[in-house]
């Protein structure tokens, strides 16, 4: 018996948010991985992020036989300086995670990615020149209050928190203009980080700061973090090709949402009242952010 074609996009829709859950709750649990780097710093854990990732997304290339693309866009390389500038961004957001995790300021981390959407809002009509909707604005205007009592009370700036929230805004707002999918995208992105990624091996063990195959369980733990990086990224993908935005934005929060949890339940981190009015602040603003995205995609367009 046939299969009925009207329950076909409810099971792709089904599909997509497995893929997202997937990946968001891996993305959530990433503390949880890099803590077991005890004693190797963030950035030789970063050069091999970089390059376990592009030799894993090798073999996935040409196993999904995806290289035409790539290779089009490795043949103009005037095109090449979004791609280069998206590297550049991952790597930096990359590395600041992993320093955050190390130095046990996942809390801040949380805080990042929180405030991403709200930057990706500020960041498109700042440079893209698109409209801002009233609530958006009202949003924006609470988280920017959020860093000002925290500056203001505590006499510093969350700085980790606003770095990943603006290098991962802005290499969204560059990504934007790569034509290229997520999997070739992330692949020729590391592959323009893979000489500088090279050239730091090196150095690290020609100095004899290498911790590779210093320990059976540090090698395999760095050799995986390639893996690592690409599967949730791969299962975002699948969840990007069948669901709505909306529906992404919302489950979105799953990250940092489980990255508070672990910073307070698992790292222990301590959580100030001023650090908590901040959270309350940013979570308030991302409720008027996602109530007009919605009511956004459910108002009815007028025929003109």
């Amino acid at each position: 018996m046939s299969a009925n074609p009207a329950s076909l996009p409810d099971r792709e829709t089904g599909k997509g948010v497995a893929f997202g859950l997937g990946a968001y709750l891996a993305w959530g649990c990433f503390p949880l991985f890099f803590a077991l780097f005890e004693g190797v710093p963030a950035f030789e854990i970063l050069v091999h992020r970089i390059l376990w990732s592009c030799l894993f997304l090798v073999g996935l290339v040409s196993l999904l036989g995806r290289w035409p693309p790539i290779r089009k866009a490795l043949g103009e390389p005037r095109r090449l300086g979004h791609v280069l500038g998206c590297a550049i961004l991952i790597a930096v957001n990359w590395g600041l995670y992993i320093y955050a995790v190390e130095t046990r300021h996942v809390l801040q981390a949380s805080l990042g990615y929180f405030m991403t959407p709200l930057v990706n809002v500020a960041l498109g009509m700042l440079v893209l020149r698109e409209s801002m909707h009233r609530l958006q604005a009202v949003a924006v205007g609470l988280a920017t209050f959020a860093i000002l009592v925290q500056l203001l009370l505590l006499g510093e700036l969350p700085w980790i928190s606003l770095a990943l929230a603006f290098s991962f805004g802005t290499y969204g707002l560059l990504r934007k203009q790569v034509p290229l999918d997520g999997l070739s995208g992330l692949f020729v992105e590391t592959l323009l980080l893979l000489p500088l990624a090279l050239l730091a091996l090196l150095w690290l063990s020609q100095a004899e700061l290498s911790h590779f195959l210093a320990g059976t369980e540090v090698t395999l733990l760095l050799m995986a973090s390639g893996v690592v990086t690409a599967l949730p990224l791969l299962a975002f993908a699948g969840a990007a090709r069948r669901l709505r935005l909306a529906t992404l934005g919302f489950l979105m929060y799953i990250n940092p949402s489980i990255q508070f949890l672990i910073a307070l339940a698992v790292f222990r981190e301590p959580l100030s009242a001023v650090q908590l009015t901040t959270f309350l602040l940013i979570w308030a603003a991302l409720a008027l952010y996602s109530w007009s995205a919605w009511q956004g995609r459910s108002r009815p367009s007028v025929a003109k």
